[in-house]
């Protein structure tokens, strides 16, 4: 077996998040058979399938290949309910029953956990995975790009093609979004079409659109969108307002924006904003607090999701009195914060990103909540900074999870109970590992699908000194 020859094999099981296990035999020319094992990313468990070996580890049990094709679906699978399936990069796993991929997930981070904490620490309360409250159409925010189907095609405008940096597949019919998403897509597309402006090529560095951010509340039903171009023509957008103002929406539009940015990266970023239509954020409410969310702001992209996913953190968090201090680590537009606030003393956000953190104070204002207080910056220098020490910490940070210095300056605290709060469980047992060697263990952990039809699942896991 070599690199670049083509196999095929069955996947034996998926490892978190989307790693395929393929066992291939090969037979070769002297009656004998070699036998070694693939990882083969997007890939379903039972399914016998094609692939192309990218790697050959010699002092690792497992190669890598790319996938290819199909040869003989899983006995797991369904018909798939979008065209777009498997072209598009945005799903993985919308060929399974909900049911099944629940197991899946559950299965993938129980593995994960119990590698480090078995070990580490011995038993613990692990709870299973919950459902997300919706299974389609539960996505409240979308960043569709535009570009082209293939080389020198038509304008598109939606999700890049699975394995593509360049080619875009347009999502009519999306099943993780409602239909709003859909006709405004749909709009926004036709109207460039019929114009001929073009989408900005970023190996030619030529062009004008780049993408459309659109966020719908689940609760209030406002919708705000940003159209995201260069500055490299001036085209007519109050026609294209218009439009948008025109469509027959369920929720509706409280702002259209224009945002600008000429750098190469294929990102959103804000080089400057202008309001073409009411106002350059949203409301949405979560638990019975409303929240004010700009285009930039992180908030959960699963409304319903969240607030399982909060109400069950509120659960293992418990009574911590009154009179304690509780540090909220990358805070985001403070959500947590303000959820744990009538149960603390002071509640102390950290975030780098300076506009969550503008729209944190003012949401906190808006609930009524005079013992939040919200600082700007990374954790690492922030922490210094702080006067008040904690009694408890959650901490909830990017997929990457907590830099090794950030974590051993929280870990030199030595709070009795933490709360960790992950979007990628990998990430989350290599800082678990850390954690036990300081003297802590995991009491509980459980997850929660804020992501069905992908690879990705929420854990929670609680913490207290032995």
């Amino acid at each position: 077996m070599k690199k670049g020859q083509l196999l095929e094999g069955l996947v034996e099981t998926v490892d978190f998040p989307n790693k395929g296990i393929v066992k291939a035999v090969e037979e070769k020319e002297d009656g004998t058979t070699e036998e070694r094992y693939f990882v083969v990313k997007n890939t379903i468990p039972g399914a016998k399938i094609k692939f192309r070996i990218s790697k050959m580890r010699k002092h690792k049990s497992k190669g890598e290949g790319n996938f290819v094709e199909t040869i003989e679906h899983s006995p797991l699978e369904r018909e798939c309910p979008c065209l777009h399936f498997g072209i598009c990069g945005g799903c993985t796993y919308l060929c399974l029953p909900y049911e099944t991929q629940l197991e899946m997930k559950e299965k993938q981070v129980k593995k994960l956990l119990d590698q480090v904490l078995l070990t580490g620490q011995g038993d613990y309360v692990f709870e299973g995975i919950i459902p997300s409250p919706k299974k389609e159409q539960y996505r409240n925010k979308m960043e569709f790009s535009f570009g082209d189907a293939y080389k020198d095609g038509p304008l598109s405008l939606g999700m890049h093609k699975r394995g593509s940096f360049y080619d875009v597949v347009t999502v009519d019919g999306c099943r993780l979004v409602d239909e709003d998403f859909g006709l405004i897509l749909q709009s926004t597309l036709t109207y460039f079409q019929d114009k001929e402006i073009p989408y900005y090529h970023r190996m030619r560095k030529e062009g004008y659109l780049r993408h459309l951010l659109v966020r719908k509340a689940e609760k209030t039903g406002e919708i705000l969108l940003d159209l995201v171009t260069t500055t490299s023509m001036t085209p007519d957008l109050e026609t294209w307002k218009e439009t948008l103002l025109a469509l027959p929406l369920k929720g509706t539009i409280v702002g259209i924006l224009h945002t600008v940015n000429d750098a190469v990266a294929d990102v959103v970023k804000n080089e400057g904003t202008d309001i073409l239509y009411g106002r350059d954020y949203f409301y949405e409410e979560l638990l019975g607090l409303r929240f004010k969310i700009s285009p930039f702001s992180f908030f959960q992209t699963n409304s319903g999701g969240a607030e399982v996913l909060y109400q069950k953190a509120r659960e293992y968090i418990g009574d911590i009195g009154t009179e304690k201090t509780v540090y909220d680590l990358y805070s985001g537009t403070g959500t947590i914060a303000q959820l744990m606030a009538p149960v603390a003393k002071q509640v102390i956000g950290v975030e780098i990103v300076e506009e969550a953190v503008d729209a944190a104070k003012k949401n906190a204002a808006l609930n009524g909540l005079e013992n939040c207080d919200f600082l700007a910056g990374d954790v690492l220098q922030v922490l210094d900074t702080i006067a008040e020490k904690p009694d408890f910490i959650i901490l909830d940070p990017p997929r990457d999870g907590v830099h090794p210095k950030a974590l051993q300056k929280i870990l030199d605290y030595g709070v009795d109970r933490l709360l960790y709060i992950s979007c990628k469980p990998t990430s989350l047992t290599r800082d678990l590992e850390a954690f036990l060697e300081h003297g802590y263990r995991v009491e509980r952990s459980c997850l929660v699908d804020q992501f069905p039809f992908t690879a990705n699942v929420e854990t929670i896991a609680l913490l207290s000194k032995k």
